[in-house]
């Protein structure tokens, strides 16, 4: 995981309409910055749900939600239509963005070795920096963690 206190790697990234998106779009905001494995899993669905649950809450204190997959755009496209996510996720096939974060990282699943997205949180302040950092977190409990950290 970065550290906290750190810049948060800048990144532009294409949304579910190819549109890119930046994190310096997002300065002068917080920023929940989620990273996930795969669109309509059980696990990714619960959190993605979860985060739109309290979505307004986190708007109302002037907080960015955005989740990045290694998924296309037109993935979180079926993905955002189907659960009516209101909040922006980006694709990152390549893994870039992914690496530079520190979420690409050797998993294990019966037995076999593979890489894959450790679902991770970051919340980044008004300035760019880390504010706080979440590894391997529950896809449930995760948005309430991070209302917890922010107060809202």
């Amino acid at each position: 995981m970065l550290q906290v206190g750190t810049k948060a790697p800048e990144f532009t990234l294409p949304d579910k309409d190819g549109n890119l998106v930046s994190l310096k779009d997002f300065q002068g905001k917080k920023v929940v910055l989620y990273f996930y494995p795969k669109d309509n899993t059980a696990g990714c669905t619960k959190q993605a749900c979860a985060f739109k649950s309290m979505y307004e809450a986190f708007r109302s204190k002037d907080i960015e939600v955005i989740g990045i997959s290694k998924d296309s755009a037109a993935s979180h496209k079926k993905f955002i239509e189907k659960y009516e996510l209101p909040f922006t996720l980006l694709s990152d096939p390549q893994t870039n963005i992914l690496q530079e974060y520190e979420v690409w990282k050797k998993k294990k699943l019966a037995g076999h070795e593979y890489m894959g997205i450790v679902r991770s949180t970051y919340i980044i302040d008004e300035e760019g920096k880390i504010l706080h950092a979440m590894e391997k977190v529950n896809p449930e409990k995760n948005p309430l963690e991070v209302a917890a950290v922010l107060n809202v």
